[in-house]
């Protein structure tokens, strides 16, 4: 390639996409959107005891930095001049906490991961302080419900059971973040000036952020008794941040602006164009979230929806809100047939067994591993597998694992439908499992609706990308309607009569009711005492 073909590229974009199964940096074409190179670094789960999950913070930086490092490397290779690339966006996994010390810049402790589990005890006692242990009780405020998922209870379990943790706070040394300002923090310099910011969209995800004045609320961090001076400064989803300290031993990216952060069911909204009200879309990964643009209005669900905040897309931009309703196991069930049960070696190899049982013959699963998420909200459940007979085999399991991740789907769709009053005409889709082309057919056929997929699945770096390029100061990627590329798309119609779908469907809810009331927090884990 001479040089001159090197110039038609024009201005590139990075985009940091730290997923919780894996990271990856892509690197796009901001004229044409098109994905010029990427890497992907498998993440290590730890599960120390029942319900807790856990990441290692420094292992996540590494990644990334695995990631920038052979993303610049394949560039190279194809010749294409990484000076190019003027802009990195972040894109992350919500609610994961992590605790550090700004002097030494090491984590005080694990991050603790969004699916975690191990503050249940901490809702409950929370919930006692609450006018009629009322779990929305915040939701005008925040949006959220009290629940497990959100940072500030996983932040309240660090201060209340790590002695480090409330040392640090103690002597003014400890920073929280999810994992967009870990990220930021640590690329802009870590101990040595960092910047410790996040955005509005992982703001809105901590439980401590009120959705319509974009502040911390000082209510709610005297109600989870959290200093304020440890929260990051809230910026928009799309400004310069700061600029990347050199970490690779070519020097390369070193002063380019980090300009784009949007957790990461916010990329994807953006990623995949929905910025009309009523415009919505499904991300599949390892839990499944379909989010539903409703502009600069925020709507509160009346059916176990979140509302949450959708984008900023730069300082003086209007702040847009989504309803989302969230599915925390998705992928995890492929990855749990895989890593736990064992019965297929690759995830791939999951569809290839369903194919050949064409059916689950009957038989139900409801992956609960984390309590039902949208739109029960109910931490009580565990994970069942019912309806099984004599003749049931992995086949039909494999096949049963993926009919669950649709019919939740079918669940929040429904909710959000009920909620906007607007039934949703097709569904756009995105993340790792659309690969997979029996989920999508079994999708449509669920929905009763056209399935949509994009033919670059990587919407959420996209929208890394996109935020990261239009930012005041950058100014590379423009967001007009008339200037965002036509994106070209595979589509899955229903192939099955609707009555069957519905009988299927009432089926499940039979089952979902049957996961309930499972658990109780008073009995002692592995029956010994703890």
């Amino acid at each position: 390639m001479a040089a001159s073909d090197r110039m038609v590229l024009g201005p590139l974009v990075g985009a940091i996409d730290q997923g919780t199964s894996s990271t990856r940096f892509l690197v796009f074409n901001a004229k044409t959107a098109e994905l010029l190179s990427h890497h992907q670094v498998e993440i290590q789960q730890k599960f120390p005891k029942e319900g807790w999950v856990e990441q290692e913070p420094k292992e996540i930086l590494k990644s990334v930095h695995e990631c920038v490092e052979r993303t610049c490397e394949k560039l190279q290779q194809l010749n294409i001049d990484i000076t190019n690339i003027k802009a990195i966006g972040v894109s992350n996994q919500r609610e994961t906490t992590v605790v550090w010390d700004k002097t030494t810049g090491e984590p005080l402790y694990n991050a603790i991961v969004w699916l975690d589990l191990r503050t249940q005890s901490t809702v409950e006692r929370l919930l006692k302080r609450i006018p009629g242990k009322n779990k929305a009780f915040f939701k005008f405020k925040t949006g959220l419900p009290l629940s497990t998922y959100f940072s500030a209870v996983k932040l309240r379990w660090l201060l209340d059971n790590v002695e480090e943790i409330r040392q640090a706070v103690h002597d003014g040394r400890a920073m929280f973040g999810t994992i967009d300002s870990w990220l930021i923090w640590s690329l802009t310099g870590g101990k040595n000036g960092g910047v410790h910011c996040t955005d509005v969209t992982n703001a809105s995800r901590t439980m401590l952020f009120n959705i319509h004045s974009l502040e911390w609320d000082p209510e709610l961090c005297q109600f989870f008794d959290i200093p304020i001076e440890i929260l990051p400064k809230v910026r928009s989803s799309s400004e310069i941040y700061g600029l990347m300290v050199c970490f690779l031993k070519s020097g390369a990216l070193t002063g380019v602006p980090i300009s784009g952060c949007l957790g990461d069911q916010s990329a994807a909204l953006v990623g995949q164009m929905c910025f009309q009200d009523g415009q919505a879309k499904n991300t599949y990964g390892t839990g499944c979230f379909l989010l539903c643009n409703t502009g600069q209005k925020s709507v509160f669900s009346e059916h176990g929806l979140l509302t949450t905040i959708a984008y900023k897309l730069g300082r003086d931009k209007p702040v847009c809100y989504a309803l989302e309703g969230s599915v925390a196991i998705a992928g995890a069930v492929v990855r749990w047939l895989r890593d736990n049960l064992g019965i297929v070696k690759t995830s791939q190899e999951v569809e290839k067994l369903a194919a050949e049982a064409g059916t689950s013959y009957g038989c139900y699963f409801v992956p609960a591993f984390s309590g039902l998420y949208a739109p029960y909200w109910e931490p009580s459940a565990r994970g069942i597998i019912c309806g099984l007979t004599q003749f049931t085999n992995k086949n039909h399991i494999a096949f049963a694992a993926l009919e669950a991740v649709c019919f939740q789907t079918r669940e929040i769709l429904d909710a959000i439908n009920k909620d906007c009053g607007i039934p949703l005409s097709q569904l756009q889709v995105d993340g790792g499992m659309t690969t997979n082309k029996i989920l999508m057919q079994l999708q449509s056929d669920i929905l009763c609706i056209p399935v949509v997929k994009p033919s670059m699945p990587e919407t959420t770096a996209l929208g890394a990308a996109m935020a990261a390029g239009a930012a005041e100061g950058v100014g590379i990627w423009s967001l007009n309607p008339g200037d965002l590329t036509a994106v070209t798309c595979e589509r899955f119609e229903p192939q099955i009569n609707p009555e069957e779908s519905e009988f299927r469907y009432a089926r499940w809810k039979k089952a979902v009711m049957k996961s309930m009331g499972w658990e109780t927090s008073e009995a002692p884990s592995n029956g010994k005492p703890e």
